[in-house]
Formats: C-alpha cells, sequence, structure tokens
C-alpha cells in the first residue's frame, strides 16, 4: 500500500481495499477520510465495507464523497471539521490521492 505524506499527521493514498486497513492502523494512523464517492469504477470497494473493517479495528472513519473536479465549499468545511475533530494522524483516501491532496490545500488555505 503506497502512501504521500503530506503533513506528520495527514497522508493521501489512492483507494484502499479493507483488507488494507489492519497495515493503516498497524502504521499508526487513528482516522481513515473516504473522499471517493461509492460506485465511481466498477468493483471498487463501497466506503461501508471499508468502514467496517476500520470501525471493527477501533480507527474513527468519516465519509466526504467529492466527485473528481467538482470540490464544493461545502464540502470543504466537512473536510476542515473532519482533520479537526479526528484524531491524528489521518489516512484519506480516494481513487488516485489527488481529491484528498486539493481538499487538504483547499482548508489550509482557506485557514489564511
Amino acid at each position: 500500500m503506497e502512501y504521500r505524506q503530506i503533513t506528520e499527521d495527514y497522508v493521501v493514498s489512492p483507494q484502499i481495499q479493507p483488507g488494507d486497513v489492519a497495515a493503516i492502523k498497524a502504521a499508526g494512523f487513528k482516522s481513515i477520510i473516504c473522499n471517493r464517492p461509492d460506485d465511481e469504477q466498477p468493483g471498487q470497494p463501497s466506503h461501508d465495507a471499508v468502514q467496517a473493517e476500520a470501525e471493527k479495528a477501533g480507527l474513527e472513519f468519516r465519509f466526504i464523497p467529492v466527485i473528481s473536479g467538482q470540490i464544493t465549499p461545502d464540502q470543504v468545511a466537512e473536510h476542515a471539521d473532519a482533520m479537526e475533530s479526528l484524531p491524528g494522524p489521518i489516512f484519506a483516501y480516494c481513487r488516485t490521492g489527488t481529491r484528498s491532496t486539493n481538499l487538504f490545500a483547499m482548508v489550509d488555505e482557506a485557514k489564511g
């Protein structure tokens, strides 16, 4: 499983599988954010499947689905709330990691 370190407490990743959650926990992450809408691509695991594994592992989970290229101010605000309220470090994912990266940058920019 590959991921990109954005800050000490926030990383982004391409799509994960429910079976990846154990490795995410073992790597020290406390929370997972899914930024990928369900059914975006055939065969992609649902956020419910990943969330169920995350909860079994004792990790927090937040689902903030974003359509590629269509991030809204409400989604930025929801992501900001998640980044502030979830225990870190946070592992965020989407199809490639780009939406999760862009959301982080938009939250950071909104903070000023």
